[in-house]
């Protein structure tokens, strides 16, 4: 495929840079790097790879691990939340974890499919990609974001946006002409318990320049024009709207974003559009339990510039902290994600303490790595990938059932070694297990 495809593909995404979405670094108080430390970051970004120092050749025929960096490592490392490693900072950073990975994976597209992937790659924060698509893996091959629309829809009459903290909507191309029978069927759609929208609101903006909506009986057609503007619509789209509690509408959006990209065939299986997501929150805050949960697991790091809101006693200090965590994208499938883990004992416990886990049942539970830290654990970060998936992409499929290594029927049945069994009865007894 050639390259130019993906780099309009790109272009339509409209700069997924890591954005200002991201909450802005929390003030340092003593945690911060000195004005020194800061020089020193700045003129190490335009140096050559820490990884690169002193490496040496293992093997005849095998490439350097350079070779698979990204070659525009200036640009890369224009990261706001990730600098080389300085002589006060760990030996692992995101960035590195970042560089490797997607150098590798630059890698494997050139050579398994002849598909030259962007250099570097985009990168778009947890929060913009769940304002703009509806989910934190998105599919940037095609337009169509979120809107959300809150302010104009507000105060005109219609009870169910009136009542409601958040409205957004979807702009469709093309779909103005989409009948009565069409429209029903697709709210039918996200009323399913799969999507779980209690309906869907439209607005046509017919061809002849004329407006028509669900909704006429409350808005003006000058009010819903000037709606259709604010979403990037045109004469002869369809606008969708939901509304309700802003994350799950957004998510709600974002799969009907989906759905309609496949009805209009902008899904090509032959285009590919990875990305990196990152900046994810830490913590999620649940108001039935009313404590905090890991939203990846209890290990993640936050990232360094937000670790006086991590150590924080104030709910909305610690909602704002993000996790030094990242994920590779691809066409709205996750191949791959890891984070930079926590190496400190005392933040651990801190860690542990904001879940609203004591210090009996942490040292119960985990005590194994909090003892373990007191002896010098290093940094350490990673990041892997589910290869049979990254493998069904490549392919054009979206299952991986003819990729896994050992597939299975859908009552998840081995039906090449006839796998579950019958266990024999001397293994039962040697495991002291009674079937009944």
């Amino acid at each position: 495929m050639p390259r130019k495809k993906t780099e309009n593909v790109l272009e339509n995404a409209e700069a997924v840079e890591e954005t200002s979405a991201v909450p802005e670094e929390a003030p340092k108080k003593g945690r911060g790097k000195t004005k020194a430390q800061e020089e020193t970051a700045k003129e190490t970004t335009s140096d050559a790879n820490p990884a690169d120092h002193g490496r040496e050749n293992i093997g005849e025929g095998l490439p350097d691990a350079k070779d698979l960096l990204p070659k525009n490592k200036d640009t890369v490392a224009e990261d706001p939340g990730v600098v080389s490693p300085t002589a006060d900072e760990p030996l692992v950073t995101k960035r590195d974890v970042l560089n490797m990975f997607e150098g590798m994976m630059r890698q494997m597209f050139k050579n398994a499919v002849g598909v030259d992937i962007p250099d570097p790659l985009p990168r778009m924060s947890w929060y913009d990609a769940m304002d703009n698509y509806g989910s934190d893996k998105p599919d940037i091959r095609f337009g169509m974001k979120i809107h959300e629309v809150t302010p104009l829809v507000k105060g005109c009459g219609f009870g169910v946006f009136d009542d409601s903290p958040y409205i957004g909507a979807i702009a469709v191309p093309g779909c103005a002409e989409y009948t009565r029978k069409q429209l029903d069927e697709l709210t039918e759609w996200v009323k399913r318990p799969q999507v779980g929208a209690k309906g869907l609101v439209y607005v046509k903006l017919n061809p002849d320049g004329t407006v028509k909506s669900s909704v006429d009986k409350f808005y003006s057609p000058e009010k819903l024009q000037e709606i259709a503007s604010a979403c990037g619509a045109a004469a002869g789209d369809l606008l969708l709207l939901m509304c309700g509690e802003k994350r799950k509408t957004q998510t709600r959006l974002g799969v009907l974003r989906i759905e309609m990209g496949g009805r209009l065939g902008l899904r090509d299986p032959k285009v590919f559009a990875p990305l990196w997501i990152v900046d994810f929150p830490l913590l999620e805050w649940n108001d039935e339990d009313g404590r905090f949960y890991a939203m990846h697991h209890p290990f993640t790091a936050p990232k360094p510039e937000h670790e006086e809101w991590f150590y924080s006693d104030r709910k909305e200090d610690l909602e704002r902290v993000c996790a030094n965590a990242y994920d590779f994208v691809l066409n709205g499938t996750e191949l791959g994600g890891g984070s930079i883990r926590i190496h400190n004992a005392d933040m651990q416990k801190r860690m542990f303490e904001v879940l609203g886990i004591g210090p009996e049942e942490a040292e119960y539970k985990f005590g194994f790595i909090i003892n373990a830290f007191k002896f010098g654990a290093p940094p350490h970060g990673g990041l892997a990938f589910g290869f049979d998936r990254v493998c069904a992409l490549m392919g054009g499929q979206d299952t991986i059932r003819d990729y896994i290594a050992f597939p299975k029927n859908n009552q998840g049945r081995d039906v090449m070694i006839d796998s579950p069994s019958e266990i024999d009865q001397v293994q039962l007894d040697e495991l002291q297990i009674a079937c009944k």
